[in-house]
């Protein structure tokens, strides 16, 4: 049986979260809460809350022990860019993307 959870618009760049979501996958639930808890950036913050949220749906709507969860996959997927404009040389303008992400977590107890 599997279970999601899906945090939306994390303002933060999928390339940096990436890094982080890559490191959890395929490891036990409890693992990889405390592996995220000692990993010294941002999104490993937003990656652990979504990963208690999942482990809370698991536990809470299907009933399943959280001793037997498994991160069966976990993605950091792109979402809506707002673009805004910084002054350049000459009267121009250079553009600066501010990114931002989604993150999905499946866990399954196979």
């Amino acid at each position: 049986m599997e279970v999601q959870a899906i945090t939306r618009n994390v303002h933060m760049s999928p390339q940096k979260m990436r890094e982080v979501v890559r490191q959890i996958q395929g490891l036990p639930a409890r693992q990889a809460i405390a592996a995220l808890a000692v990993v010294p950036r941002k999104s490993a913050r937003a990656v652990a809350k979504t990963l208690l949220s999942a482990m809370a749906n698991a536990e809470n709507n299907k009933q399943m022990k959280p001793e037997a969860l498994r991160v069966k996959e976990a993605v950091a997927g792109r979402a809506a860019i707002q673009k805004r404009f910084t002054p350049k040389a000459r009267g121009s303008a250079g553009p600066i993307l501010k990114r931002s992400c989604h993150i999905k977590i499946i866990l399954s107890d196979e």
